[in-house]
């Protein structure tokens, strides 16, 4: 799994800080940027986080260049929906060859894994077989695995990241996509840390487990050490 920010809102802290700022200024936007310190977008941003005050945070966006991911991932990714995606096309890109995702369940069970490779090896004949037989590529491809290895472009403001992480992180999500979210949360804290101080679960960021009956006792056992 390889995960690049590739580019965001420019300072997205001081335009959200400002966004904050503008709804109770009698100045302009312009004027605000050019003119807090510092120390008034950390202040203020501390306590937009504390009230969540969200809908400033729509204002910054955070582009993602992401691979090395499986088509299971990026079903699940799509339905979070206030946001931007440009998949690479197994309708015109030729899957000759195709790399594949192997979950560490099958990684480490050795049968398995032999029966899993195996699996796709035939995928992959079949799928050079149903070209050669004049199959176009659109057609060829349903007989493609949801593990096939995939590329993404993912655009998210702000907002919408916090709950994505919220979600995802959890140790509930499945795996694949809380190792995606992890390693997002990671880049976006590198520009913007103040705003994605408290991002996470909920259990970390608010202390409350959103599951319900299905938790995962990560939040009975924090509260226990507590």
């Amino acid at each position: 799994m390889k995960i690049k920010l590739i580019s965001h809102t420019p300072d997205p802290q001081r335009m959200v800080a400002m966004s904050a700022r503008l709804c109770y200024s009698p100045v302009g936007a312009e004027e605000l940027v050019e003119n807090m310190s510092e120390v008034q977008v950390e202040k203020l941003l501390n306590k937009i986080v504390e009230m969540e005050h969200l809908s400033t945070l729509e204002h910054v966006s955070f582009t993602f260049a992401i691979e090395g991911i499986s088509r299971v991932l990026t079903h699940q990714l799509v339905r979070h929906r206030i946001a931007s995606y440009s998949q690479q096309s197994q309708r015109y890109v030729s899957e000759h060859e195709f790399e594949y995702i192997t979950p560490p369940s099958v990684e480490n069970h050795p049968l398995a894994k032999e029966k899993f490779d195996q699996l796709m090896d035939t995928i992959r004949s079949t799928y050079d077989d149903l070209i050669t037989l004049g199959v176009n590529k659109e057609d060829a491809r349903y007989c493609l695995a949801n593990a096939t290895e995939t590329k993404i472009v993912v655009t998210m403001n702000a907002r919408t990241l916090l709950h994505f992480f919220q979600l995802r992180c959890c140790v509930r999500a499945q795996w694949e996509i809380r190792s995606l979210a992890e390693a997002m949360l990671d880049e976006v804290k590198k520009v913007a840390p103040l705003l994605f101080k408290k991002a996470g679960p909920t259990c970390v960021t608010s202390h409350y487990c959103g599951e319900g009956s299905m938790t995962c006792g990560r939040l009975a056992a924090m509260q226990a050490k507590d």
